[in-house]
Order: C-alpha cells, then structure tokens, then sequence
C-alpha cells in the first residue's frame, strides 16, 4: 500500500513530529511504502511568537519526507494537493490538532481528492484548549474534507457529533500509542547521575511543553506542603516554556520551595527523555484541561506510575488505583496524591498495572484502527 502522511514532521521536532515518525516507521516495518508531507512553513511568527522550533536531531534514517505546505500560503495548498493527486497513493493520514490549520490542510485535502484514495484524520483535538474566534468553523471545514476520524480520546470522539451529527463520517476511538522511541531504559542512578542528582531523594517528574493549561502551577502549590520536606520529595520540570515563565519563578520565591524544585527548561533532545523519566518515581500531569497527552505514553513506555488529574481522556488512559492516581485539578489534591503514592509503598503495585496496562498502546492498534476507516465506506 502507498502512503501519504500529511502534517508535522522532522526538521520540526515535538509530539507531533514524534507521532507522525513513528506511525510512518510502523507501516514501513509492515512493508508499505510511505512518504511524509511536511510544512515549509508551519506556525507564522507574527501569529504565534517563538513557536516554531527546529530540531537539533538528524533526519530519520529510511524515511522520505517532502517539505511543501506553508500554513498561511493558499498556493502551496493547490501544489502539495496536487501533488498528493500526482503520487496516487492508497491512503493520505492527517493528524489534526489546531483549528488555525483547518484551511491548510482542508483545502489540500479536497485538492488531493480522487478515486481510490482515503482520506483519514487522527484528531489530537477538534475543539482547542486555548480558544480563538473562527475555531469551531475551522474544524467543520476540516472534518469535511476527510473520509473517516481516529479520535485518541472518548472526549474528542463526542466532539466529532458537533461537526458531523448525522455520522456521515465514520470514526472510531483508538487510545495513544506508546512513545517507544525514545532509547532504553537506564537504572535509576545512571539516570540521576547524568542529570546529575542525588539518590537519597525521591523525585516526580513533569515533562513537556510549560503551557497555562498544563497546570505546574498547581504542582508547584502541591510542592510547598509541608509533608514533601519531610519526604524528601523533589520536583524535576523537563521542558520549554511556551509563554511568559516570569509568573512560575514568581511563584517559587514566594512558595519559598526553589531548593526543592529542579528546573531543566531548556527543550529536551530525544536522546536525553529517557534520563529524566528513569530518574523520577512518579509522574504528574496536573493538566487543568486535556484530551490526552503524549507524556502519558512515555511513560508507559520507561514503566512509570502517573498521577493525572480528571480532565478531558486522561482517566481513561489512566486507571486509578492501577497504573497511577486520578485527582482533580486541585493542589491539595496534588500533594496528597504523592504522599499517598510514597507512604503507602504504591511503587510496586503501579509499575506492574503499568506493564500490564501498556500492551492496550501498540502501534499495531493505530494502523488496525486506521484500516477499519478504509473500509468503511
């Protein structure tokens, strides 16, 4: 079968470009020729100030990627679209998870129609965490130019029925896959001793992108119970800044909790995720709203338990009192998450519900998902 994925990928570097790579290396395994559609230019500056980041890693070894699309050019729309009608491939996958590229990738869609191909979107998000005027028309024009939907969460595959409610669209709900390329395990003290931190403390781990609804503030408040001094409870936060970062070292000195919170917010290069996920205890994903999240499936993957709160698909993808904790989004509720979690010796109980837990995340689940699309007509 031939293969077009449309969307992010290498040289951009994040989730998206992570997720596209590795489903297109999932159906190359499987002997399908697959070709990537990538941007030229993805995020305008004068619309989304320091978004776009390029990656530091090389191109993935094995798999042709073209770069093509700018997202506010409608010229580069028709010729990627055409392009994709001039390859004639099988099946033509987009991953969508911001309305603003609802035009982009719509049109080029309708462009690349013909007979034979399918068209497919996995949906991050149709409705977006943080919300701009236009974006529920955005996605309507979206879900209008594919053939059938992979919603990653429950929550978004009910958002699906705002945009096509007589379900002329078929789709189907298939969870995150793991993220499984990120290296292998390392002990816990080689982990801590190349990011160059003591044993004797205990860690929780936030990884990823600082955005406002990912709630660190609500992790830092949990950080200044009195209870994490006395357990020696660390925080590790692995990841960039999206915006401002004044407000959350504002928040440190007034906490009085800087001694116990490691900031590492510079973006993590691929080969270094795994240290930091073999380094913590524990993972917390205090999001104040969510549909899923990639964290969650590096996890997974380096055996972690998680504490999530119970936003958007997180408790699905979570089961509480198995894998880690679910708690709503609530500093209190936070802490006392962690206590629980090292006081009453969880850590053995959750890494094997994790191990168990994990096999529901194969790549192989994605692609059969995606399968059932095509031939739903």
């Amino acid at each position: 079968m031939k293969i077009i994925i449309l969307g992010t990928a290498w040289p951009y570097r994040g989730g998206l470009s992570a997720f596209n790579e590795r489903l297109a290396h999932e159906y190359q395994t499987n002997g399908h020729e697959v070709e990537v559609v990538t941007f030229t230019l993805q995020y305008p500056s004068f619309l989304f100030p320091g978004k776009t980041q390029y990656s530091s890693e090389p191109a993935p070894e094995g798999l042709k990627i073209t770069r093509m699309l700018n997202a506010i050019n409608p010229l580069s729309w028709l010729r990627t679209g055409l392009y994709i009608r001039r390859q004639r491939p099988d099946l033509v996958i987009t991953k969508f998870w911001l309305p603003f590229m609802a035009p982009a990738l719509g049109t080029t869609l309708r462009i690349a129609k013909r007979k034979g191909i399918r068209r497919i979107a996995i949906l991050d998000n149709l409705i977006p965490h943080e919300k701009r005027p236009g974006d529920r028309l955005f996605a309507k024009y979206f879900v209008g130019s594919v053939d059938g939907m992979v919603a990653m969460s429950k929550s978004v595959l009910a958002d699906a029925d705002l945009f096509d409610p007589k379900h002329k669209k078929p789709r189907i709900f298939c969870p995150h896959p793991l993220y499984d390329h990120y290296g292998e395990a390392l002990t816990r003290k080689e982990a801590l001793e190349l990011i160059g931190l003591r044993e004797s403390q205990r860690y929780v781990l936030f990884f990823g992108f600082i955005r406002d609804y990912k709630g660190l503030d609500l992790l830092l408040d949990a950080m200044a119970d009195e209870r994490m001094e006395h357990m020696g409870v660390k925080l590790i936060v692995a990841g960039e800044f999206y915006g401002d970062p004044k407000p959350y070292m504002d928040q440190l000195r007034r906490l009085d909790i800087d001694s116990r919170v490691v900031m590492h917010t510079d973006f993590i290069p691929d080969h270094e995720v795994n240290r930091y996920f073999c380094a913590a205890d524990l993972v917390v994903q205090p999001y104040k709203t969510a549909t899923q999240s990639g964290v969650t499936q590096i996890a997974f993957h380096f055996d972690k338990p998680m504490v999530v709160t119970n936003v958007g698909g997180l408790a699905e993808i979570v089961p509480d009192g198995k894998v880690g904790f679910v708690v709503e989004p609530d500093a209190q509720q936070i802490a006392d998450a962690i206590v629980r979690y090292f006081e009453d010796d969880w850590q053995e109980r959750l890494t094997a519900g994790v191990k168990e837990e994990k096999q529901k995340y194969l790549w192989s689940n994605m692609t059969e998902a995606i399968g059932k699309m095509m031939n739903d007509e």
